[in-house]
Formats: structure tokens, sequence, C-alpha cells
């Protein structure tokens, strides 16, 4: 097998873990607290970044960068661990999970409003089909409305609004790195910070000890490889594998991590999910294919 061919399939294994990350938050929030669960998870996995991807001179990076993509990225993941650890049961976890899947829609629309990135007629039914998406899902089996949509977010507006922040959160640092990075990769000094944000806001609201228990401990450390290694491993394959095979799969990300989702949370979802959630992975694909490049950039982000 050749180089590429090795780097291409370390990427494909990022897809895999981020798909897990829904799952495996939910189960650790249900052991651990949302907020106490999600500091050990980022904690746990800035070591094993540390580890994979090691540590860099922070005088060679961007000061723009290391300003701005520290605190987007920051809210970013407090957007994503909190929306599924405050969700009310498993299935809403999954359901928020799917919300936040609309950044690489929002990434690609971003990436043409602001950085002047060339696209076809494709990208508007595109647009549409991610957002008719999501209404499906929120919409539930009472069907698509307003009024069935404001139901089902308003039992949990937080969890929801979390979900849909993220999204465009990660949209607007995905942009703003693309143009100010530099080709530097602080991914190391982010998760620290985010570990930092998250035992700060543990300790300030005055949650109870965290207790252990086996179950917990192996969901916390599934939880931390497949957030440290899922990086390290998609770095390794946008570097040297094929980066056009890796951003098509990466569209794939809602439905697989539904799928994985439904088995680690043991929630059976309806025929109206699926429905919705295969609405947004094409809407997301033909955004994709809306953009007039030969190779596209992909998103440096998938959960």
């Amino acid at each position: 097998m050749k180089q590429s061919e090795k780097a291409t399939l370390i990427g494909l294994i990022a897809i895999v873990l981020w798909s897990t990350i829904v799952g495996l938050i939910r189960s650790v929030s249900d052991y651990l607290g949302a907020t106490g669960g999600a500091a050990l998870i980022y904690t746990l996995a800035t070591v094993f970044l540390l580890l994979s991807v090691g540590w860099v001179r922070l005088r060679d990076f961007p000061r723009r960068y290391l300003l701005w993509g520290s605190i987007l990225f920051v809210c970013y993941e407090l957007c994503l661990a909190l929306s599924i650890g405050y969700a009310h049961n498993s299935q809403q976890a999954i359901e928020v999970g799917m919300v936040n899947y609309l950044w690489p829609t929002f990434t690609i629309v971003a990436a043409i409003l602001f950085n002047k990135q060339k696209a076809n007629w494709l990208i508007a039914p595109g647009l549409f089909l991610s957002m008719m998406g999501i209404s499906w899902i929120l919409g539930g089996e009472q069907g698509l409305g307003l009024h069935n949509i404001w139901l089902n977010v308003q039992d949990n507006p937080l969890s929801y609004g979390l979900a849909f922040s993220g999204a465009l959160i990660w949209a607007g640092y995905s942009t703003m790195t693309a143009r100010i990075a530099q080709g530097k990769n602080g991914i190391t000094l982010f998760f620290m910070l985010t570990a930092a944000a998250l035992w700060v806001k543990y300790l300030i609201q005055g949650t109870p000890a965290i207790t252990f228990t086996a179950p917990a401990l192996l969901y916390l450390l599934l939880a931390a490889i497949a957030m440290g290694f899922g990086y390290a491993a998609w770095n390794v394959g946008i570097l040297h594998g094929n980066v056009t095979i890796l951003a098509g799969a990466s569209y794939f990300i809602p439905v697989i991590s539904a799928v994985l989702s439904t088995f680690l949370l043991q929630a059976p979802l309806t025929l109206t999910f699926w429905q919705g959630s295969a609405m947004v992975c094409s809407g997301a694909l033909l955004c994709w294919w809306a953009i007039h490049v030969r190779k596209p950039r992909p998103v440096t982000r998938t959960v």
C-alpha cells in the first residue's frame, strides 16, 4: 500500500472516530455530569494529543490565529459538549448532534461569502435541503411545521440553541483559519484551553463531586480517544492523503454518527429522523459539489 493510500485510510479512521462522539459524550455525561464529564474528556484528550501530535512553539504562530482561533475553537467545543450533555434524554442528544452537523453546509456558505470561494447554482438547493432536513427532524412525528418545530425546541431551547450556535461558530472558525493560520495547527493548545474553561465552569457552578465507576471510566477513555486521536488521524490524512476522498467522506458523518449513537445509547429513532438525516447529508454534498475547484478544501473539523 502506497504512503498516500495509508494516509487516506488513517483519515477515514478519523471520520469513524468522530462519528462516535455524540454517543460517547452523552454516555460520559450520564455517568459524570455534563460539565464535569466534558472537562475530563478534553483533559484526557489533551494528553493523547500531546503524545501523538506533540507541542509546538507558540512564537511560531500568527498572533491573530492564536487569539481568534482559541476563542472560536473553545466556544465551539463548549457548545458541542454541553448541548449533548444538557439534552433531556438520549434521543434528544442525537437530535441535538444532528443540528450541530449543519456546520459543513454553513462552512461552505461562509467560504463563498467571506473567502470568495467560487460556486454554482447548486449551493441554493444544497442550503435549502440541509435546513429542510433539520426542520424535518425537529418537526418529529407531528410533521413539518413551524408550530411543531417550536414545540420540540421549546422542550430544551438551551441544548438546541447551543448546537445551532456551535454550527455557526465552527463555520466561522474554519473560514477564518483558512485565511490567517498560515498552515499552523494549534489543536493541542485549543484542547488545553477548552479543558481549562470547562473546569472553571465546573468549579464555579458548584457541581457535586464526580463519582467514578468502571463503565464511566470506559466511556471516558473511549470518548477521549475518539476526540484526541481523531484529530491526530485527520491531520495525517489531510497532510499526506487524498483530500478529495476525505472531504467527500466527511459529509456522511451525520448518518454514520446517528447509526453509532443509536447503538451506543440504545435509543431507537423514527423514520422521520432518518429522512431528515439523509436531507442534511444530501444538502451538504450539493454544497460541496457547488464549489468550482478541482480539489475542494476539506473542512478541518468533523463532530
